[in-house]
């Protein structure tokens, strides 16, 4: 059975899949500035693909977070509203209304209308930045969605580490799909370090998941993202890998 995934612009996306439409870390404001805490400023620098009148019926999110607006801005927590089911991580959950908090490998069955029976969601981990980076950037959550005669998908959420990826990988041996949130993002607060894979960790992540496609995220539409598509287009063609790289543009679609 096949995936079809629409990039809308940063790691907002919509995966269809079982005959369940899922959207990922949902941020629809227009381009902006947004001052975060310490003065500092994040900028929104292109329009989201798709309107959240355009998105709907969704059946799920995914939020791998909700503390930096590029992830959930105030549109997208407007969005939550008319979404059914919110899965996320514990402490987002706290400051999500009607979230539903999921622990570090724990799976929540969602029923499929293609008469499938269930999509498994399991939440995995993401760390957001250099070891040790929880304390500043905060709690993250990835997700593995499994289910009878359906891909194996992997959404990384905002993860910079490869080892973490080395335990998804040991976890679930056959990832089909990954999607994988990139850009090189970084902060002054960790002292430029990495925030979210860049272009060659994203081709290695693939590598290391043998990952038969990998459709990166989170590229584009946000200032702090210091690599974009051209980079990656790059990074994969050096690592052998252009044949499994699937680059979408804001309103693009794949059916992988």
């Amino acid at each position: 059975m096949t995936i079809t995934i629409t990039a809308l612009g940063g790691p907002t996306s919509l995966i269809e899949l079982g005959g369940l439409r899922l959207v990922t870390d949902p941020a629809f404001d227009e381009p902006r500035d947004y001052i975060l805490g310490g003065g500092r400023k994040v900028t929104k620098t292109g329009p989201t693909a798709l309107t959240p009148d355009e998105v709907v019926p969704v059946d799920a999110v995914l939020l791998s977070h909700e503390q930096h607006p590029d992830n959930l801005d105030e549109s997208g927590r407007a969005f939550l509203s008319r979404v059914p089911l919110v899965l996320t991580n514990a402490s987002s959950a706290e400051r999500v209304d009607g979230a539903t908090a999921l622990g570090l490998w724990e799976e929540y069955e969602i029923a499929r209308p293609d008469g499938g029976g269930t999509l498994t969601v399991t939440r995995v981990p993401a760390l957001h930045g250099p070891e040790g980076a929880e304390a500043v950037a905060g709690e993250v959550a990835g997700f593995v969605l499994t289910g009878e005669g359906l891909p194996t998908v992997y959404v990384s959420g905002d993860n910079a580490s490869l080892d973490v990826v080395r335990e998804v990988k040991e976890r679930f041996p056959v990832i089909d799909v990954a999607l994988l949130f990139a850009g090189a993002a970084r902060t002054i607060l960790l002292d430029g370090a990495l925030l979210t894979l860049d272009s060659a960790g994203a081709a290695e992540a693939t590598r290391i998941l043998d990952a038969r496609h990998a459709v990166p995220l989170h590229f584009e539409g946000w200032a702090h993202f210091t690599e974009g598509g051209d980079l990656l287009a790059k990074a994969f063609a050096e690592a052998d890998l252009t044949d499994r790289l699937t680059l979408l543009t804001p309103g693009g679609s794949a059916t992988l």
